[in-house]
């Protein structure tokens, strides 16, 4: 049984979580939170995603208190240090080359609110990039806006098609919104059955 939504917000100016949300054919209306992403330096690296996701829910949520609020977050982690979405082009290059041939995390934190009510969760997915030229690199930098990504790079842009050698998880984790356990958790929170 598809889920019955009441109106959704998306509190994420992401355009790949906007198309994943238009893939599952619901209607939304994008409201980006403009929270700040900042975090206690203390924060344990994979925890700060379910942290930024849940800020950004409850500031949107007070202003629309009809909808169902969806944020989200995504971090990549290398060696224990995130790789935040680089500042210019020569930085993300630089993220592009520690990546190289390494296996690192992506968790993606979601939160969700919905009349007074509040849930949240994270997916993790390991994945593992095979050894970069810097041709390629130079080549994604100069055809792909690398400035808004984690870890300055797309799942499905350039380099995710000739970089991801095996992913251990959730593919759309990576990308932004882990849609499969976003379901189960909304079918949770809404208290919809499964059939």
């Amino acid at each position: 049984m598809p889920l019955d939504l009441p109106p959704l917000i998306l509190a994420s100016g992401s355009p790949r979580r906007r198309q994943l949300l238009e893939t599952l054919g619901w209607a939304f209306r994008v409201v980006p939170s403009g929270t700040d992403e900042t975090h206690p330096p203390a924060t344990p690296p994979e925890a700060i995603p379910e942290l930024l996701a849940r800020r950004k829910a409850q500031a949107v949520a007070p202003h629309h208190p009809e909808a169902l609020i969806l944020a989200a977050d995504t971090v990549v982690i290398l060696q224990d240090q995130i790789l935040e979405k680089p500042a210019d082009v020569a930085e993300a290059g630089a993220m592009l080359r520690r990546l190289s041939g390494r296996t690192h995390t992506v968790v993606t934190g979601v939160a969700l609110a919905y009349q007074g009510r509040a849930h949240s969760f994270a997916e993790r997915t390991e994945v593992t990039f095979a050894e970069l030229l810097d041709a390629d690199i130079a080549h994604y930098l100069a055809t792909t806006p690398p400035l808004d990504k984690a870890g300055a790079y797309g799942v499905q842009d350039y380099i995710g098609l000739i970089a991801v050698q095996h992913l251990h998880g959730c593919y759309y984790t990576v990308m932004g919104l882990p849609t499969s356990r976003l379901v189960v958790e909304l079918r949770a929170f809404l208290g919809q059955p499964w059939a």
